[in-house]
């Protein structure tokens, strides 16, 4: 038992733990993660408090001294917030940059003026996953659902037939790939490649939102037959502009930090040579603060000018994309100190030795322990981040490519079945006008495909590569 104490937390002994050690670290593990739960469902506490007392409780369980206990939490956000903090940032502000300049609006109605009928759907799956690139999901669904909604009620379609695929493209775009924040804190944190998560991202994300989203939304078009609700159609950002930004320069900007971070990815396999000038380069051009720095300061000129942004109006956008992110880096913050007290304490060194003796993959252990900290949590976020402290030590054992598909299995996991512990689901629900049955039958049914076909493709190409 001693092992669980001020030894546990300070030391970086590797010695494996006796079987009552294990005990008392899972009933602490299952123990804190029940007071988050508890906090954010029952008393509805902000999942930043919820996170910070959880992780002390944790510590308290595990036999801790408080004030190791405090050390490892703040450590942990501190570290998580250096990691990802600035990414996320740079990441709202050309959100913001895109949303405001009316270059979301362009991107929407350029593809939608070549669609219609049966291609409907697979419109609003590109452009959900265009839109959800570089936006958290709660600001793609705000920028979406009058899309949606007017799409459905013009063209007389199926509310579900057109919402499904947006909904399916910016749901994967949020668990799969960087630069959101739940997908770039866990390669942070099990030290994946950047570059090559995102290239395999997107192996994984286009199988998947085709299947979450055009395929499925057939079904729950049967399923679940409403019309559009008319209260819900809010005006657009670009009604209030009298040009905006076209469509090529929009997705040119939308796709340079991809493009940037994905070369660096590239040169890596092909030159293989840290020493190398040219690998050298692109170490620098490829890394996500300057891809995405250089994204926001082009888009000041490609997004802001032809808006007919002022200096004052574009300083004004990014004060005001930065604003609503404080919530956002305080909860993946808190997540990183909760990852911080689980493994201080012992317990990733506790699942890496009880992994050895089960004949499950790290990567679908990786899925599994993030699908459980979704169900109980509600939060995508808090479940990759939470998961991705647990499944770290497991990556030591991978290669390169194995660790960033344990990353993408993490992230798949993350989005396991949207139930009322989730703010997404009622953010889906209100928008849509839906019942909680039919929000089930819908929303969270396809969340939980995502997760699975996921997961399903993270397997497959494991076997492959």
């Amino acid at each position: 038992m001693t092992r669980l104490s001020v030894e546990m937390l300070a030391a970086d002994s590797v010695e494996p733990i006796t079987s009552a050690g294990h005990a008392r670290l899972g009933i602490a593990v299952l123990a804190g993660i029940a007071v988050i739960v508890l906090l954010i469902t029952r008393f509805k506490l902000h999942a930043f408090l919820a996170l910070t007392i959880g992780s002390l409780a944790l510590g308290a369980f595990a036999g801790a001294p408080l004030d190791k206990a405090i050390a490892s939490f703040t450590t942990g956000l501190g570290s998580t917030v250096a990691g990802v903090g600035v990414l996320i940032a740079l990441g709202a502000i050309l959100g913001k940059l895109l949303a405001d300049s009316g270059g979301a609006d362009q991107i929407v109605d350029t593809i939608l003026a070549r669609a219609g009928g049966r291609s409907m759907p697979w419109a609003m799956v590109l452009i959900a996953s265009a839109i959800g690139l570089p936006l958290f999901f709660e600001v793609g669904i705000v920028l979406l659902i009058p899309v949606v909604l007017m799409v459905a009620k013009r063209g007389n379609y199926s509310l579900m037939r057109i919402g499904v695929p947006a909904l399916a493209g910016l749901s994967v775009m949020h668990a799969l790939i960087p630069p959101h924040p739940g997908p770039l804190a866990a390669i942070d944190t099990v030290k994946a490649n950047l570059g090559l998560t995102l290239a395999l991202g997107i192996v994984v994300a286009v199988p998947t939102v085709i299947i979450a989203g055009p395929l499925f939304s057939r079904f729950a078009a049967r399923w679940v037959d409403v019309p559009a609700p008319d209260r819900m159609i809010p005006q657009r950002p670009s009604e209030e502009l009298e040009k905006r930004p076209g469509f090529g320069v929009t997705v040119a900007t939308i796709m340079l930090p991809v493009v940037m971070m994905l070369s660096k990815a590239l040169v890596d396999i092909v030159v293989d040579d840290p020493g190398h000038l040219v690998q050298r380069v692109f170490d620098v051009v490829g890394s996500p603060l300057i891809a995405l720095l250089a994204a926001v300061l082009v888009g000041m000129f490609t997004l802001g000018r032809p808006a007919g942004f002022s200096k004052e109006r574009l300083s004004s956008a990014v004060e005001k994309g930065l604003m609503p992110i404080a919530g956002i880096l305080l909860i993946v913050g808190a997540g990183g100190g909760f990852k911080q007290t689980l493994i201080d304490s012992g317990v990733g060194q506790m699942i890496l030795e009880i992994s050895k003796d089960w004949s499950i993959p790290a990567l679908l252990l990786a899925w599994l322990i993030a699908v459980a900290i979704r169900l109980a949590t509600g939060s995508a976020t808090v479940a990759t981040i939470s998961a991705a402290g647990l499944a770290a030590p497991l990556a030591a054992d991978l290669s390169t490519t194995h660790t960033a598909l344990l990353v993408l299995a993490i992230g798949a996991g993350s989005v396991f079945f949207s139930h009322v512990n989730d703010a997404g689901f009622w953010l889906v629900k209100e928008y849509f006008g839906l019942g909680v049955g039919q929000t089930v039958k819908t929303w969270s049914v396809m969340e939980t495909i995502i997760s699975v076909v996921g997961g399903g493709v993270v397997l497959l190409l494991s076997l492959v590569i």
